[in-house]
């Protein structure tokens, strides 16, 4: 009985479904006869009992039965030999004359029909090019079925089938498509094996295509596929050196492959780590480049493209202000390119999978179980739209003027370490562009290096720099500048030297053992060398030692502003700086403040004709003052030194003299010590008396000068010139002494709080007539003359209160020893040792008009209402004033129009106040119960 001699399907399946059972041995190929036929005997009978509109819209539904003929037919075609380039062989026909006979007799309702599966499988596996035309139909149409339900990826596997069967029929050419799109599919959904094995498959069709550029490009691929055997590997890389050795293309071609399956760029690193040289300067660059060949691979050339580039202004671009642009360390890594296998599969989203159980509506009884997935719509989502993942062909290899190379390297299998070196001819900016490696004719290229690198090359210009080793210059001491050549592009040559115009109080200081060192661009100590000075009166010449291009010499030379007497005119360019009698508040602010004088020094460079100016700023470290001090008739004048800087300093040899003609002065100094130390921010008061044999001068003109040296230093002051102050000082003249007596109440012992206690203050003319006392409060009486001074007394502290008028205008004779003595009364305030109030003496000047005569003076002082001359001294207590001007207003409404009489200070020195720094002791009164005591 025939296996396969059934009416129809449904006995057909259950006739072999028994026969498996109980089984019974079929030929091989038998199952996939019976299969065949009954998925196109179920698609006949649907065809029959359909429209096609039905039909196309149950695709979905019988696509399988489509593509599972479709996989038994070619079962069958590889089974019986069909498929293979020489057709099948006497087995192979006698497996198909078995297969026939299997078949039986086909069934009378199916006799009549010219398309019955009957007759399709039968003439199919009668001979070749019957089932060739049978199978691509069945192909074409599954994947057209395919394609237009959506299931693009079942299509490429059926297409993947069709390659297969090409490639067996020594087709490559119509193979290729089709494992293109096989190879994307994989590519996209990231499988990692078939992509593999579809690679493979490809690198057959492309090397029978003849196709040299892709075949060598897949080689690659696949010999840095780790999913292949070592031996796998081995073989690919060797297709490419073979290639590579052979020598078939013509002379001059070269085949560009992408480099990232060969292999990839790490890390890149610059010495020097700025990426900055000069113009000659050598530059090296060392990258690391991980082969991914399993064998190692002699590398021909690998090169680097660099494009040249010169930015506007280029030139005033300094190495300097390219360091600061730059990376600290040199070096750059390279992100891990994209790999050319695919991700793992655990780098999709994770499988949503749940539980699906169907019951009957009737019984509610289970009757289909199973799992699904939620997220299937992440999983197998299309893809094709997208960009490959395969690694593109057709990269441009460029060629450009600047090319770093390094010949004959080998790379291991791993991390490789290559070194380039050049040096630099223009000066711009260099960037890399693209790495290449040649073996033979081919060429492993990285299109673009990613982040960008870049070096620059600069031009510089010779430069000279002059500053200071200390924070700043002191005027007066021998101090250390530091002299900074840059060659740049120039080279020193023996005999070059700087010449150095000498300023008028500034000298360079020479010394027998000057060394200057000379150092490379990178700071390197190159050399060192003795450093001749030579100084003139005009002009002080250094011969600078021979120096390469782009290299620095550096040396140390003393330098000495001398300190002189201040200039009339300005007290900033001076050392001695005269304080202006009138207080200012800027003045007042910059007090601690250092003056600074400039001296600027012309020097003539070698390498170009013009000067080079450079201004060296000496700040003065003292500041002088000086005051005119009195004790009666004594004249002393008192000179501060302050110590503006952060040194100390000795001063010594101190002197004062009188810059005048007068040879009747003697000035005694009171200081006894001949040095004396001055530390930072600190004061030294030197102080003189003044001695006459005739009468004083209005004015005198004196010179102070002191030696000084560095306290640290051993150096002698008298080796360097001394500090100058030259000053004036007027009103020589002590006209008036004031002598204030509190006197306690009568019968008492001692002055008490509360209790009013008696102020004697007794004025005396010390000297008759002079040349100070002839303006307009001189008057003339046929006996003597007379001039009127205003007193008042004033107490700042607030520890005496004062009963009665304070004030009061007094005629006063202008004769020696002429007194004027004024009573009031003082009441304590508080207990202890109280200071005296204190009485101060103005002149009394009056108004020029007829009116003046007829007002009486103490009804100008009982109703306070002076008008203060603008010159009072700066010591007039404010507060008096406000106390005088409070009831302006009132004596000004009864005086209206009337001419007010005016106050004049007396200058520093007239007056001499006796009982300044006296104090007299107030006891407290025995009824107070709450004791307040002032202490000064």
């Amino acid at each position: 009985m025939p296996w396969c001699s059934m009416t129809s399907w449904t006995p057909c399946f259950l006739s072999m479904l028994s026969t498996l059972v109980l089984g019974v041995s079929v030929p091989p190929g038998a199952l996939d006869c019976w299969v065949f036929l009954s998925c196109l005997e179920v698609l006949q009978r649907i065809e029959g009992c359909c429209d096609r509109a039905q039909i196309d819209s149950n695709i979905a539904h019988t696509v399988g039965l489509w593509s599972y003929a479709t996989e038994k037919l070619k079962s069958l075609g590889y089974l019986c030999g069909l498929v293979s380039e020489k057709g099948p062989n006497s087995e192979d026909l006698n497996r198909t004359v078995d297969l026939l006979a299997g078949l039986g007799a086909e069934r009378p309702e199916t006799a009549n029909t010219a398309q019955s599966p009957y007759k399709k499988l039968k003439e199919a596996l009668s001979s070749v090019e019957a089932f060739e035309k049978h199978y691509l139909d069945l192909s074409h149409a599954t994947m057209e079925m395919c394609t237009s339900i959506g299931r693009a990826r079942s299509a490429k596997l059926v297409g993947k089938d069709l390659a297969e069967f090409y490639m067996r029929k020594k087709s490559p050419q119509k193979a290729e498509m089709y494992l293109q799109g096989a190879l994307k599919n994989y590519l996209a959904e990231g499988w990692a094996l078939p992509i593999t094995h579809t690679r493979k498959q490809l690198a057959e069709c492309q090397k029978h295509l003849g196709q040299i550029e892709n075949y060598l490009q897949t080689s690659s691929l696949l010999a840095s596929d780790r999913h292949l055997t070592e031996e796998e590997r081995k073989y690919f890389c060797q297709e490419i050196l073979s290639f590579a050795s052979q020598q078939t293309v013509s002379p001059g071609h070269k085949i560009v492959l992408p480099m990232q399956s060969f292999a990839q760029l790490r890390d890149l690193h610059f010495t020097p780590s700025t990426a900055v040289v000069h113009v000659g300067g050598v530059l090296s660059v060392e990258i690391t480049i991980c082969s991914q060949m399993p064998v190692p691979v002699r590398v021909e050339q690998i090169a680097i493209s660099v494009h040249f580039s010169i930015e506007k202004n280029s030139y005033r671009k300094t190495a300097e202000w390219l360091t600061k642009h730059k990376a600290s360390n040199g070096v750059i890594h390279f992100p891990t390119e994209p790999s050319p296998f695919p991700a793992a599969q655990n780098s999709l989203p994770a499988l949503e999978l749940y539980e699906m159980f169907e019951r009957s509506p009737s019984d509610n009884s289970l009757h289909t179980t199973g799992i699904i997935c939620k997220n299937v719509h992440m999983l197998l989502r299309r893809q094709e739209s997208s960009a490959s993942l395969d690694v593109p062909s057709g990269v441009a290899l460029e060629d450009g003027a600047h090319v770093l190379k390094c010949s004959s390297v080998t790379l291991e299998p791993g991390a490789n370490t290559i070194t380039f070196r050049t040096q630099a001819k223009e000066p711009g900016t260099y960037t890399l562009r693209q790495l290449s490696a040649s073996v033979g004719p081919v060429w492993f290229v990285l299109p673009h290096i990613y982040p960008l690198v870049q070096y620059d090359v600069y031009s510089q210009e010779p430069q000279l720099h002059v500053e200071p080793l200390a924070d700043s210059l002191l005027a007066g001491i021998p101090q250390k500048v530091k002299f900074t050549v840059t060659t740049g592009h120039y080279t020193v040559k023996n005999g070059d030297s700087l010449q150095l115009s000498n300023a008028e109080a500034m000298f360079i200081l020479c010394h027998a053992e000057n060394r200057a060192m000379i150092y490379s661009n990178t700071r390197e100590k190159a050399s060192d060398a003795l450093l001749r000075v030579q100084s003139s009166d005009k002009v002080t010449s250094i011969s600078l030692p021979a120096a390469p291009a782009y290299h620095m010499i550096e040396f140390e030379l003393e330098v000495l502003s001398l300190p002189s007497a201040p200039a009339s005119g300005g007290e900033s360019s001076v050392l001695g700086v005269t304080e202006p009698h009138r207080k200012h508040k800027d003045t007042q602010k910059a007090g601690h403040c250092m003056a600074t004088t400039d001296h600027k020094v012309s020097i003539d460079c070698p390498w170009s004709i013009y000067s080079t100016v450079i201004a060296l700023t000496f700040s003065v470290p003292f500041r002088t003052r000086h005051s005119l001090l009195s004790a009666g008739t004594r004249k002393y004048v008192q000179v501060c030194v302050q110590n503006l800087s952060e040194l100390d300093f000795q001063l010594s040899d101190s002197k004062l003299v009188d810059t005048g003609d007068g040879t009747d002065l003697q000035l005694i100094p009171l200081n006894t010590k001949s040095q004396q130390r001055i530390s930072s921010k600190q004061s030294v008061f030197f102080v003189w008396e003044l001695q006459w044999t005739q009468e004083p001068p209005p004015s005198l003109h004196c010179r102070f000068s002191v030696g000084f040296s560095p306290a640290a230093e051993e150096r002698l002051s008298i080796s360097l010139k001394p500090y100058t102050y030259e000053f004036q000082v007027e009103n020589f003249f002590t006209l008036y002494n004031v002598k204030a007596e509190i006197l306690p109440p009568s019968g008492a012992e001692h002055c008490k709080t509360g209790s009013l206690c008696s102020l004697e203050v007794s004025i005396t003319r010390l000297s008759g007539l002079l040349e100070v006392d002839k303006d307009e409060a001189l008057m003339e009486s046929d006996e003597y003359f007379s001039t009127k001074l205003m007193y008042e007394v004033v107490d700042n502290s607030s520890n005496w209160a004062v009963c009665g008028k304070s004030s009061g205008v007094i005629s006063m004779p202008v004769a020696a020893q002429a007194t004027h003595r004024v009573h009031m009364e003082v009441m304590p305030l508080f207990a202890g040792y109280l200071p005296l109030p204190d009485v101060r003496l103005f002149k009394y000047l009056p108004h020029h008009s007829a009116h003046s005569s007829q007002l009486d003076a103490d009804s100008w002082i009982e109703n306070d209402s002076l008008s203060v001359d603008k010159h009072v001294d700066d010591q007039l207590d404010s507060s008096s004033v406000k106390s005088r001007g409070s009831v302006h207003s009132a004596a000004s409404s009864e005086h209206k129009g009337l001419p007010m009489p005016r106050l004049q200070a007396l200058p520093p020195g007239q007056v001499f106040n006796a009982s300044t720094g006296m104090q007299i002791l107030v006891l407290p009164s025995k009824d107070d119960h709450v004791l307040e005591v002032s202490v000064t």
